[in-house]
């Protein structure tokens, strides 16, 4: 029905020339700043992977204070501590607790 030429339509990689008109562009865009760019490219590179260190460095920080933690598991409750209603869950004063 519908005959499309895809190769024309899809944009592929520069190749040979294209590459050099596509520097000499750049030159003339960015010209004496081009250093510069560069320059602070590489620093921002410089700070992500500083990032990424000190991440990976506080993640295995974290993981070892785990290890070396005590362990912290929920002790029974001492029997006779205190007795409490049974309808109203409120602790039962020491001279209201009948015998029985």
């Amino acid at each position: 029905m519908f005959n499309f030429n895809f190769s024309v339509l899809a944009i592929g990689m520069p190749q040979g020339f294209e590459w050099i008109f596509i520097a000499a562009i750049g030159l003339l865009i960015f010209g004496k700043r081009l250093p510069d760019v560069g320059r602070s490219l590489g620093q921002g590179i410089v700070q992500f992977k500083k990032g990424l260190k000190g991440v990976e460095d506080d993640i295995e920080t974290e993981s070892d204070k785990k290890k070396t933690l005590p362990d912290h598991s929920p002790q029974p409750a001492v029997a006779g501590s205190g007795k409490f209603d049974p309808h109203t869950g409120k602790p039962l004063d020491v001279n209201d607790q009948v015998e029985g």
